[in-house]
């Protein structure tokens, strides 16, 4: 689509991984995309005060994009900015003094004057909407993309014994010790559970504690087909998050014919639909029940394979992209 002013996106931010991903994904199917030529890095405090500077000088009649959270201090009316979630708001203890000022004095700002604010998902565009006092209707839900290596004719990665798998970064939120506490109510010796990326403290210190040494293994950081293969042979995802502004890791398990077991709140409702288990993530009985139900009932595996087949469907970039350019056209009509 060509439109009559130059597009500038935010290049900064591509990578493999969360923003990246979603940036790369944006950025690399959009020709009327020109890159941002600034050489810093884009989440560090001081950039708003780069970029702003960058902008008026290079970009003034520019529309300017960015797939994170970094908004410039002027020029508002031809920016569009992206939220995925209010994390550092949201959950204390990943917050800090320096993150609620940022987010409260710039970021906040910011999504009282763009015309446009692009999102991930309902529940984080109503709490972009409550945090910042705007109206809704200036913000774009576009939803998020699974990857093409996540799909159901991977390979299943082969384990000695039947596996659930925990997919995460070890942060707080992320609840995986509520996993692990889960799994040792079971008393299964039949299965065992696979952790991807490295070990932590906390985790550890548990696992020592409880003998789970031979039933709980980390395994390293995965490339996407090697995840992707991991999801197929696992028994279940377990993924009991506290907070999450859009859950990735229960779409692409579902895209893998995985059945998920994840937490009834915030967007994990609304990402997994009907095709998954939803469980309170602070009750490590009911974590435990799903863990069982998936191990002892066959027909509700095979029904969470297929809604999950169907869920996953809903989240492809092409979907994504298709709602960006139509944000993109809003901003020009404005």
């Amino acid at each position: 689509m060509n439109y009559s002013r130059k597009i500038i996106f935010d290049a900064r931010w591509l990578g493999p991984h969360g923003i990246g991903r979603f940036a790369k994904e944006i950025y690399d199917n959009n020709e009327s995309f020109k890159p941002l030529k600034l050489r810093s890095n884009p989440a560090s405090p001081l950039d708003p005060f780069k970029l702003s500077l960058y902008l008026a000088f290079n970009h003034k009649n520019d529309i300017f994009l960015t797939p994170g959270y970094n908004p410039p201090l002027f020029n508002f009316k031809k920016t569009i900015i992206t939220v995925h979630d209010l994390n550092h708001i949201d959950v204390e203890h990943n917050s800090s003094y320096l993150k609620k000022i940022y987010y409260n004095l710039i970021l906040k700002r910011a999504c009282k004057k763009v015309p446009i604010i692009l999102t991930v998902s309902e529940f984080t565009k109503q709490r972009i909407v409550e945090w910042a006092n705007i109206k809704p209707t200036k913000v774009y839900v576009v939803g998020n993309g699974v990857s093409k290596e996540f799909n159901r004719d991977v390979k299943p990665f082969i384990y000695s014994k039947p596996y659930f798998l925990i997919v995460g970064n070890r942060k707080k939120h992320k609840n995986e010790i509520s996993s692990l506490k889960a799994f040792k109510l079971l008393k299964n010796d039949e299965y065992k559970v696979l952790i991807t990326g490295s070990a932590s403290p906390e985790l550890m210190d548990y696992i020592n504690n409880e003998s789970l040494n031979d039933n709980v293994h980390f395994i390293g950081p995965q490339t996407d087909s090697e995840l992707a293969s991991l999801y197929k042979g696992a028994a279940a995802l377990v993924f009991p998050s506290l907070y999450e502004g859009f859950g990735l890791p229960v779409v692409e398990a579902m895209s893998c014919g995985t059945p998920v077991i994840t937490s009834n709140v915030s967007s994990l409702p609304e990402i997994s639909g009907d095709a998954a288990i939803l469980v309170n993530p602070l009750n490590i009985n009911e974590i435990a029940s799903a863990m069982n139900s998936i191990i002892n009932d066959n027909s509700l595996k095979s029904e969470l394979i297929e809604k999950g087949y169907k869920v996953s469907k809903h989240y492809n970039w092409d979907i994504v992209r298709a709602k960006v350019k139509d944000a993109i056209t809003k901003m020009h009509n404005k």
